[in-house]
């Protein structure tokens, strides 16, 4: 299981297996089978509004706590 982080603000609303309540989870912090269900029918100008949003964050935590991939 994934630490739940709430990093990108880029929600959805699913039920949870265990609980069966309905939660608000990041994209990142879903699993990659919850990931690929919510992508399969979004089309292509969704997937790229999401892979720049995703970039602006990993930008954002990256200039905040100044890391540089080597």
């Amino acid at each position: 299981m994934r630490t739940i982080r709430n990093l990108s603000g880029i929600y959805f609303r699913l039920q949870n297996k265990e609980t069966g309540k309905w939660e608000n989870i990041c994209f990142e912090d879903l699993s990659e089978s919850d990931q690929d269900k919510v992508m399969e029918t979004k089309s292509d100008v969704w997937l790229k509004s999401l892979a720049k949003n995703l970039a602006n964050t990993i930008n954002r935590i990256g200039y905040q706590f100044d890391l540089m991939g080597e």
